[in-house]
């Protein structure tokens, strides 16, 4: 465990009570200093939420990300401001598990519409190795219950995550948060979105719906560009220094193996290196797979341990000048292009 990610709730709730009291006689949403007049006040967690939030919201919001560009979601450390900026929002989207920071904060926030975007669908336990079997069914009925959009903080999400972790991949005792990454459940959540801004917002509930659509036959046209690009490929295995991609592997037929799990930037250990060599050999698994937000330093330790080739295989979290794109689709676009060139697809 990588003890910087650790963010006491201790310190959570001081920081809340500091930034409520301190920001109370002023403005504190970011959003709201551009004078956006009757625009509806949305405060992101992360950029996936980000994403959704603008598209289905569009001229309608002013959305603040509470993650800057460039920073890990998990590595955050909230402000003051920041604190009170949440508590001064009209609605909130978060993933409860991926940041005990913001879960904390948004829970003492006193947000009406508050939307934890992990009851939009359904999670599942994906461990650092996932093998691909369709579950495309499952969490189908489950999608935008009107009970779960708003309030989102008060119903159990339903996973468990270790008190402190502050990243859970998935691995024993805990769901995984990595909804976004398989485009029919971030689909899900779309859906769920654009329902519950509709309650929050109905004098612009026709747009909403409106952008909601558009974007969900968007992720759909993604979907089956991936079901067609992975149809056919040489081997099913690919290999990440970040065991993010569980949803993906699953949704198209393929297998992860992950390295280091809970730590992207963590160097794995020399039995590691060996079974990931003996596995690469079997599978025919030709990458080592790295991400944008964090070193490459583990995918180069162990490409020059096995002889494999690196590459980028991005799992959103952000976008930076870095992203091979500059929004959710052209990134996942790219992951495509990644993935068929490492599997070898024909």
């Amino acid at each position: 465990m990588n003890v910087r990610r650790l963010i006491p709730t201790t310190a959570v709730a001081g920081a809340v009570v500091l930034g409520l009291t301190a920001l109370s006689a002023c403005s504190t949403s970011d959003a709201a200093d551009g004078g956006n007049g009757d625009k509806l006040k949305v405060t992101a967690s992360f950029y996936p939420m980000q994403f959704l939030t603008e598209r289905i919201g569009g001229e309608h919001v002013a959305v603040t990300s509470l993650t800057k560009p460039g920073v890990e979601p998990h590595d955050l450390e909230l402000t003051p401001r920041q604190i009170g900026s949440i508590s001064e929002s009209d609605y909130v989207l978060y993933l409860k598990g991926i940041q005990p920071a913001v879960d904390d904060a948004i829970l003492q926030s006193g947000v009406k519409n508050t939307v934890d975007a992990a009851t939009l669908t359904t999670l599942e336990n994906h461990g650092s190795e996932v093998s691909g079997h369709d579950h495309g069914h499952e969490g189908e009925e489950e999608q935008g219950h009107a009970g779960e959009e708003e309030h989102g903080h008060e119903e159990e999400a339903p996973e468990e995550h270790s008190e402190g972790d502050g990243h859970n991949h998935g691995e024993e005792g805990g769901a995984d948060p990595h909804i976004w990454l398989d485009p029919v459940k971030y689909a899900e959540v779309a859906k769920g979105v654009g329902k519950s801004l509709e309650k929050a917002d109905p004098d612009h509930a026709a747009d909403y719906k409106k952008n909601t659509d558009a974007l969900v036959a968007e992720l759909g046209e993604l979907n089956t560009a991936y079901e067609t690009g992975l149809k056919n490929t040489s081997t099913k295995t690919f290999i990440t220094t970040h065991s993010a991609f569980g949803y993906l592997a699953e949704r198209y037929g393929l297998t992860q193996q992950g390295i280091a799990g809970i730590d992207p930037e963590a160097e794995p250990s020399p039995a590691r290196i060996q079974e990931i060599h003996t596995i690469a050999e079997k599978e025919k698994a030709t990458t080592v797979f790295f991400e944008t937000l964090a070193s490459d330093r583990t995918a180069k330790t162990l490409a020059k341990d096995t002889g494999l080739k690196t590459g980028v295989l991005d799992p959103l979290e952000g976008i930076t000048d870095k992203s091979q794109g500059a929004d959710y689709i052209e990134v996942m676009e790219s992951n495509l292009a990644a993935l068929q060139k490492a599997l070898g697809a024909k």
